[in-house]
């Protein structure tokens, strides 16, 4: 097949050349599709490499375990693979659909007709590809969590003893002359922003000073009215989002403006690193760091081992339910794209869930006397 100019990339007219006898033909119309949809996905959409080759892995491992060619793959391939994932393999949900995400794309890469593959199979082999992922053998994506489900928030009693528990080793250092009240003062104003923004551990690690700025609506914040994440979760192949996050809560405020004013400047190498929360070598903290240091007072005091600072997160979005904040503005506050995430996050204690429901019953027994009066008669 020779090669066209005005065939887009990835297209079985530039990948396979006309009139060259293949040796092994299967194998190479397979390294040829694998080679063009990689192209595709770099040229065409840009996608990051590491998601490219994580995708063509996923396919080669299809391959094998079908012990089968795309041109060849049945419903039933995939149905069984996915048995073999779940049954076998026992891989996480999101691990899953994306492993048969990446087989579903591949098999709508071959089968657009834009980049010839169907036709090149049925000249060569008689047969072409088909879609082999659908609903009934591959896991729908009704949720846009799927994270462990022993994470829970953090009690508001929790939060207290963290927080009077760092507080206190700074008070401690302090008395003492020792060193470690610059670091806890640190950890305790992190942890604060982190609950108190409802922020990802690594959109943490990676805020600058200057990603404060002032909100109109909120001038009693000054310019720490408004937070600039710039590195949140991404989307797979993408590059990170960015959101803008209100500031809600005072006493958040009022920490974390302290610490950039009184604190940070007594961390070396202030003057040269950009970053908000620095190490005492003077360089940005990591998010392993901060999951270092969390585990550290955690462990000193005795909370349940399964509390981690994405813990944090789930409290801010629980408790804000909680105070009445509105959903909607909880999801855009913390970047889930779907409102399902943000209520898989909300785990109101059984005071506020009596709360609501005794508001629920109240408000049936009142449509109730409406619609039928008080002998149950209806007025209708």
């Amino acid at each position: 097949m020779a090669r066209d100019v005005e065939a887009p990339i990835g297209s079985a007219r530039l990948e396979l050349v006309e009139g060259v006898r293949l040796l092994h033909p299967a194998d190479a119309v397979l390294e040829a599709m694998l080679t063009g949809w990689g192209r595709q996905q770099r040229g065409g959409r840009h996608l990051q490499e590491k998601t490219v080759s994580d995708r063509i892995a996923t396919i080669r491992r299809f391959v094998k375990f079908a012990d089968a060619f795309p041109w060849t793959w049945g419903a039933a391939d995939m149905d069984e693979w996915t048995t073999h994932l779940v049954a076998e393999k026992h891989l996480q949900p999101s691990t899953i659909r994306a492993t048969q995400g990446a087989v579903r794309m591949f098999c709508d890469y071959l089968l657009d007709p834009r980049y010839d593959w169907a036709v090149e199979c049925e000249r060569r082999f008689g047969t072409h590809p088909i879609q082999v992922c659908h609903e009934w053998n591959t896991l729908d994506h009704l949720l846009d969590y799927e994270g462990d489900p022993d994470r829970r928030p953090m009690t508001r009693g929790e939060l207290q003893q963290l927080f009077d528990h760092i507080d206190e080793r700074v008070d401690l250092a302090i008395r003492r002359g020792r060193k470690g009240a610059l670091t806890a003062y640190r950890d305790a104003t992190l942890f604060k922003v982190i609950y108190g923004w409802g922020l990802r551990r690594t959109e943490t690690a990676r805020l600058d000073t200057f990603d404060w700025y002032r909100n109109p609506k909120a001038k009693e914040f000054g310019r720490f009215g408004m937070l600039e994440v710039r590195y949140g979760k991404s989307s797979r192949g993408q590059p990170p989002k960015r959101r803008s996050v209100c500031s809600t809560m005072p006493w958040a405020v009022e920490a974390v403006e302290d610490y950039t004013t009184n604190i940070r400047p007594r961390f070396k190498g202030h003057d040269r690193s950009k970053a908000l929360w620095l190490s005492e070598r003077g360089t940005r903290l990591s998010a392993k760091e901060i999951d270092e240091r969390f585990s550290v007072y955690r462990k000193a005091l005795k909370l349940d081992e399964d509390l981690v600072p994405h813990c944090l997160r789930h409290s801010y979005v629980t408790h804000s339910i909680e105070d009445g904040a509105d959903p909607v503005f909880i999801q855009q506050q913390v970047g889930h794209e779907y409102a399902s995430t943000t209520a898989l996050y909300t785990g109101v204690s059984g005071d506020f869930a009596n709360t609501m429901m005794r508001k629920a019953i109240d408000s049936a027994l009142q449509r109730d006397l409406q619609d039928f009066g008080p002998g149950g008669r209806s007025r209708r």
